[in-house]
């Protein structure tokens, strides 16, 4: 497969070391493939547990979704409803899907995780101010930890779980995904030992190892980055997604609910943290290919059609699924190079995969 050839090639070039990619196509598993090494002299296993860094942040959004299908929450409630002391400094009107879409206004907090404590931390966003010259909901920019968070904290005070143990209860141990974890307990983390996989600056010559697979960053919670496991099970969520909520017979969320969180939420809008035009659903980063931006990032290579619909990772790591053609691809590389070497090496990447598969505009007869 030519996907796999420029992945390792990047391997060659010093992008990586190594990595993970699983694909399903129509209900079927076609590919659950490791490669390189997860790091210097240990092969890379299918059976590690990678990091997903942002491609976590789909996870708190399906349990935003869940409450929303059981009347707990709407989406257009404000987060000061269910945490009062958020609605302060501007920030009354910011609702769920404000923050569920990118455009809360609160971006800029650079939390203390994970030192401090959760408690700590969801004081810390609540006392932010709105930025300067926001309307929640006018204005786009992708939030890296702070929403999340607050959208975690919706989750623990509706239904009384944390959210580490929300996820492995309601979503990861029923699809079956026994080793994935957005925070794990310490015992876990010492029992799985190595297979816990580092992550490289491969900016850095030679490649310097990220602190990301530390006892406290894998163990403590953070919503918006690390998540964990092996790409072969969070492929299961967007298999699931695929089939409108449900699959191997157990229902995670209703057809109406996948419509809604996948569909263009916010359209048009310029990002401005990534400074591009990007379009986005309910947690979901929905593909943005026909603005012809150059450079746009988050994208699922040339071929992917106007509905998918999934989240990409530092540098790092997209999951995704294509309902035009029934594909869920998880992908995950160890070495984190400059943004636009790594926005080139996806694309490259993801669009060989769609033509492997015999996907690509000309098999399908779409229009390029």
């Amino acid at each position: 497969m030519r996907a796999l050839e420029l992945l390792e090639d990047g391997i060659e070039r010093g992008l990586h070391l190594g990595g993970q990619l699983a694909v399903a196509l129509r209900g079927e598993r076609v590919l659950d493939r490791a490669f390189g090494e997860a790091r210097p002299g240990e092969a890379m296993r299918t059976d590690h547990l990678v990091l997903w860094l942002s491609a976590s942040k789909p996870m708190t959004a399906i349990a935003v979704a869940q409450l929303w299908e059981k009347g707990l929450l709407d989406v257009e409630d404000p987060v000061a409803r269910h945490i009062p002391e958020f609605g302060v400094h501007g920030k009354e009107a910011v609702t769920i899907r404000h923050l569920l879409t990118h455009t809360g206004g609160i971006r800029t907090v650079k939390t203390a995780w994970p030192e401090a404590s959760w408690t700590e931390t969801i004081a810390e966003i609540c006392a932010l101010k709105l930025e300067p010259r926001w309307t929640p909901g006018l204005k786009a920019g992708y939030h890296l930890a702070s929403s999340w968070f607050v959208l975690a904290e919706i989750v623990r005070r509706l239904d009384g779980r944390p959210i580490e143990r929300y996820l492995r209860e309601e979503l990861f141990e029923p699809l079956g995904m026994e080793d994935c974890w957005l925070g794990m307990p310490a015992e876990r983390y010492a029992a799985y030992g190595p297979r816990v996989a580092p992550n490289w600056n491969t900016e850095e010559s030679p490649p310097e190892r990220h602190d990301w697979d530390s006892e406290p960053r894998v163990t403590r919670p953070n919503p918006g980055s690390n998540g964990r496991g092996p790409m072969r099970e969070l492929l299961r969520v967007y298999e699931m997604l695929l089939g409108r909520g449900t699959l191997e017979g157990r229902r995670f969320l209703t057809p109406q609910t996948v419509d809604a969180v996948t569909a263009h939420q916010r359209v048009g809008l310029y990002d401005h943290t990534f400074r591009h035009v990007l379009d986005w659903g309910y947690g979901f980063v929905v593909d943005s290919s026909h603005y012809r931006d150059a450079g746009t990032p988050y994208g699922y290579g040339r071929h992917a059609s106007p509905r998918t619909f999934g989240h990409s990772g530092y540098r790092s790591t997209a999951a995704f699924a294509d309902p035009e053609h029934g594909l869920a691809v998880a992908l995950a590389v160890n070495g984190t190079p400059a943004a636009e070497v790594h926005r080139e090496r996806f694309e490259r990447v993801l669009t060989a995969l769609y033509e492997d598969l015999g996907l690509d505009v000309r098999a399908s007869g779409r229009p390029g």
